[in-house]
């Protein structure tokens, strides 16, 4: 079973991307909207949260960790991988490798949550692969919250998302990483208030194809994988509010489940 995990709803943007490449492969999702947000958090905190979340999917019956979470995987990959032994896939990689394929003028752009800007981690992994690469990150808090809340086209989202975007804007760049697993849930504001000529990378398709090509490799087929079509969608708190929200992303009826943290 793919073990999927997150802060909240945003990462089900993942699960939408692996059930697209991984047809029939069973997925379990763990959304810690008890705690959310994660990107508020001092990074102790975060490795803390990471490892119970691993734990809990492991315990469901993950063989493989999905930190759908910027700013877990920004903090934590190392340590859920040797405290667990376990493959663990997170959302910086394929962030980082769709956006240097893209950019033509090596002006990336990266907005993410606070934890994920002060770890500096697409700043390091951008210039270890690209040198003379120019990197621009910006915080945004509050979008993680204007998408739990559902504030998809509302007003003061586009005011807000033009603030926070303007001094990104102003620098010229022509590729903006979309740092948080929420925040392709606003891509079509985003994408408007950046400029139709700078490309968004969201990394969760580029996951998605990392993850089945090493499932189809040697290591990935000997964890044998369950291959009978199960989703199960797990959360530290729900409501009928935040169930909407998860079913229009996966666009379909989902059982979602409550579970104690």
């Amino acid at each position: 079973m793919i073990g999927v995990f997150d802060s909240g709803v945003g990462g089900l943007t993942v699960v939408r991307a692996l059930m697209e490449h991984l047809p029939g492969y069973d997925i379990v999702y763990f959304g810690d909207t008890a705690r959310s947000p994660y990107g508020t958090k001092s990074p102790a905190t975060v490795t803390r949260y990471a490892l119970e979340d691993a734990r809990r999917l492991l315990a469901e019956g993950a063989r493989v960790i999905v930190m759908a979470c910027n700013t877990a995987s920004s903090l934590a990959p190392e340590v859920v991988r040797q405290t667990f032994g376990v493959p663990v896939f997170d959302v910086i990689t394929p962030a980082v490798e769709a956006a240097l394929a893209a950019t033509r003028n090596l002006r990336i752009g990266v907005i993410g949550t606070r934890a994920t800007v002060l770890s500096g981690i697409y700043e390091t992994r951008l210039r270890q692969r690209a040198p003379g690469c120019r990197v621009y990150s910006a915080a945004c808090p509050l979008l993680v919250s204007l998408v739990e809340e559902g504030w998809l086209r509302r007003p003061e989202t586009a005011m807000i998302t033009k603030k926070y975007l303007l001094p990104l804007k102003t620098r010229g760049i022509d590729t903006l990483i979309l740092g948080c697993t929420h925040y392709p849930v606003l891509a079509e504001v985003i994408q408007r208030k950046v400029g139709r000529r700078v490309r968004l990378i969201d990394s969760a398709d580029g996951l998605a194809r990392q993850l089945a090509d090493f499932i189809a490799g040697p290591a990935g087929k000997d964890l044998n994988l369950p291959q009978t079509g199960r989703h199960r969608f797990l959360f530290s708190d729900l409501t009928d509010h935040l169930a909407g929200i998860a079913r229009r992303l996966i666009k379909g009826h989902l059982n979602l489940e409550l579970v104690r943290t």
